[in-house]
């Protein structure tokens, strides 16, 4: 029993002193998940605020004085072309129609007892029965009796114009404002309620994109073209628009025009852009983040958003050498591009960065790296 014990202390000592003796176990490299910093060109996505404006809209002005007598609208709801706002309680427009109309009467009566004067007279005047200044009375008392005709009707249409105003109607699709009339208050044409409501049209509506004068002139070439253009279509594209609650919406927009009083005085260039807006989703006054690309392609250097490190106000990535060790290298970000950060400074492109197991990574440190598909 003592001899085996003895072996085995024996046989432990050695292979105690033979592992002294040998070379320590090496460490496997920590694998990395790494892809390439790109170098490419891209238009530089910018961002707006902006609120909705409607596509045109239309002032309701009563163009006859009268009572209020209804109100034919529910604040802030749809109405159609030709749809009754508002109805007018025309009272002496009225009594002009009933004048005007026994005035028109009356004027007829003449002219028909001067016509038949003027028809007796001319086979009379014919035969020298009467003399010719007997006839050139009569016929003046016709034409005369005419234009009271003529005369009459022009101001019973004119006053039957001024009932139909009694009723206003909307003279276009839109969504319509409240009235600061009510029931029973005298509006119309040099009244305290000359105008009744506003009607926006917003099938289609509009956005103001406000640009830095700096960022137009480094899209449009330098100084050397410092004038502001007036058609800048070419300078926005893929127009799109992010809601106040963060959604996207559906439909792209379009460059409509620039307006007329930007310049450098203002320190913008403002461009109008327009989105369909069928479904009536966007409102007046709403708020929206207008995002557009602007200008052209331009080389920037991407890398992965996972490959950035950013602590306090610092940014930085990992880069792997050519002899598989890493070094740590800040950057200066631009904006997000997709998935990817543009680097304004630190990279030139081409360089392989670790985007994936870099969280216990050192200066110097050997790794194994598969490139992140």
């Amino acid at each position: 029993m003592k001899r085996a014990f003895f072996v085995f202390a024996v046989a432990l000592v050695a292979a105690s002193c033979g592992h002294r003796g040998g070379q320590p176990a090496v460490p496997p490299l920590l694998t990395v998940d790494v892809a390439h910093a790109v170098s490419e060109p891209i238009v530089r996505p910018m961002r707006f605020q902006s609120l909705i404006y409607s596509n045109y809209d239309a002032t309701i002005q009563p163009r006859t004085q009268g009572y209020l007598l209804s109100k034919e609208f529910s604040k802030g709801m749809p109405v159609r072309k030709g749809q009754t706002l508002f109805t007018i309680d025309a009272a002496e427009v009225r009594l002009a129609v009933e004048s005007n109309r026994s005035a028109l009467s009356s004027a007829k009566v003449a002219l028909a007892e001067a016509t038949n004067n003027y028809r007796r007279a001319v086979p009379l005047a014919a035969i020298d029965a009467i003399s010719q200044s007997s006839l050139d009375q009569y016929k003046a008392s016709y034409a005369a009796a005419q234009a009271k005709v003529e005369e009459a009707q022009a101001q019973l249409d004119n006053s039957l114009l001024e009932l139909s105003y009694a009723t206003v109607v909307s003279p276009i699709d839109g969504i319509i404002d409240d009235t600061g009339a009510t029931i029973g208050d005298w509006v119309g044409p040099g009244t305290k309620y000359s105008t009744l409501a506003t009607i926006s049209n917003t099938e289609e509506v509009s956005v103001h994109i406000s640009i830095p004068f700096a960022r137009y002139l480094e899209v449009r070439g330098g100084e050397e073209d410092s004038t502001p253009s007036y058609d800048n279509r070419a300078l926005l594209s893929d127009i799109s628009l992010v809601l106040s609650d963060g959604s996207d919406y559906p439909y792209k927009g379009s460059y409509a025009y620039t307006e007329r009083n930007a310049g450098d005085q203002t320190g913008t260039i403002i461009i109008v852009a327009s989105f369909p807006n069928p479904r009536r989703v966007l409102k007046v006054g709403q708020t929206a983040t207008v995002v557009a690309n602007v200008g052209s392609p331009e080389g920037v250097v991407l890398v992965p958003q996972r490959a950035v490190v950013q602590m306090l106000n610092t940014a930085g990535v990992w880069v792997v050498g050519k002899d598989n060790s890493v070094s740590y290298k800040l950057v200066t970000l631009g904006s997000t591009f997709g998935d990817m950060w543009i680097v304004e400074s630190g990279l030139t492109g081409g360089e392989v960065v670790v985007v994936g197991g870099g969280q216990k990574l050192r200066s110097g440190q050997k790794v194994k790296t598969q490139f992140h598909s």
